[in-house]
């Protein structure tokens, strides 16, 4: 099966990263026709004005993809950008791409509510309320989620509520109206990037691409391209099929999700003593005050991690131990960074051993690999639209 699938650059990988797509990556590429790209041009549609970093977090993200194995000898491994032909796929499929499917994207209203969610949310914290997470968010979803226009009235009530006096309120109601919360997403670049999506897939006639569940509507909206596409102009491209991926749920040091964005994560490339010195950080049990007091294991995020990198035997031990109060957290969580550790030795070191250039290098071959399938493409492409041709 040929598997097509991109990360965007935006800095060096978390255990989440792995966990969530490399780990499926590593049992593609065994017995699959695999291209895995650097998505630089998708790492544009939110972080456009600030790009200083891009071109070292390319070389950083590859370092962490071969350090964990993904082996250029048995997949292409390329730079979006580099690939010219996946911007002129887009726009031509941006031509028969009605605009409402790009409005109704779940993905597109997940990002813009998340924006809104995480704007009311550090106002209220930083006027010192101690609202949970979790009410903040309910109050932002029946403002947004459902509606075609922000239910500002509703909102204003849902807020007073809870304790935020009017002024405040204003302030917010005012922040929103003004356009100044989910501006770096009101771009044509943002509401498009399905569509270079669906380019990035079907310029190299995928037939199956790793995602998780929240990224399925992209792949039918690739499919449905494709469709429109061969329905217009005669079959060019295969309907590439979603390949659901198992990815077990790993939360930051703090609770929250794995995120650069909230410094909560373990990254692949830390040293053994930074890895340390977050797991000693991690929250446990909250209700597990004293050594004395009997743990839940299911509860503690702690032992999340333990049921995936420490040896099965350990795990069993440290459960039953923790319900009789017969270990405490600080040396479970010892033993957690020595799991950690061991897990992650073997990739710390084969990074250590991967130099720019040698990365600059395998790029160069990757892109040009890539670059002669999807020159093919299009040139089926063009044939097919009875565009010109030299």
């Amino acid at each position: 099966m040929k598997i097509v699938s991109g990360m965007r650059p935006t800095g060096k990988l978390h255990l989440g990263h792995y966990l969530g797509v490399i780990k499926n990556w590593l049992d593609y590429q065994n017995s699959n026709e695999c291209m895995f790209f650097v998505a630089d041009w998708h790492a544009l549609t939110n972080k456009y004005t600030d790009t200083k970093e891009l071109q070292q977090n390319i070389i950083e993200l590859v370092k962490d993809w071969f350090a964990c194995g993904i082996d250029p000898n048995k997949s292409t491994v390329f730079v979006q950008s580099a690939v010219k032909e996946h911007s002129e796929l887009a726009l031509l499929l941006g031509m028969i791409t009605p605009k409402s499917w790009l409005e109704l994207n779940p993905s597109y209203k997940d990002l813009k509510f998340n924006l809104f969610f995480q704007y009311v949310r550090d106002f209220i914290y930083g006027k010192g309320l101690k609202i949970s997470e979790d009410v903040i968010r309910d109050i932002v979803h029946k403002a947004f989620y459902h509606k075609k226009d922000i239910d500002f009235e509703g909102l204003e009530e849902d807020l007073l509520k809870i304790g935020l006096d009017s002024e405040n309120i204003k302030e917010i109601i005012f922040n929103i109206k003004d356009g100044e919360i989910g501006k770096e997403i009101d771009t044509f670049g943002f509401f498009g990037y399905p569509v270079l999506m669906a380019a990035d897939i079907l310029i190299y006639k995928a037939e199956g691409v790793p995602v998780g569940e929240d990224q399925l509507p992209h792949i039918e909206i690739t499919r449905e391209l494709a469709r429109r596409f061969n329905r217009f102009y005669g079959e060019v491209f295969l309907e590439p099929k979603a390949i659901l991926t198992q990815t077990p749920k790993i939360l930051g040091i703090d609770g929250r999700k794995m995120s650069k964005s909230y410094n909560n994560a373990i990254y692949l490339s830390e040293s053994k003593e930074e890895v340390s010195k977050k797991v000693m950080s991690m929250k446990t049990d909250p209700q597990r005050i004293k050594k004395t007091d009997p743990g839940r294991p299911e509860i503690c995020n702690v032992f999340t991690y333990h049921n995936i990198f420490t040896d099965r035997g350990v795990v069993s031990q440290i459960d039953s131990k923790c319900r009789q109060a017969q270990i405490g957290c600080v040396e479970c969580k010892k033993i957690l960074a020595e799991s950690l550790n061991s897990f992650l030795e073997p990739i710390r070191e084969k990074r250590e051993n991967i130099s720019d250039s040698q990365v600059k290098d395998i790029l160069l071959e990757g892109n040009r690999k890539a670059r002669e399938k999807a020159v093919k493409t299009m040139e089926e492409v063009r044939k097919a639209m009875n565009l010109w041709q030299e």
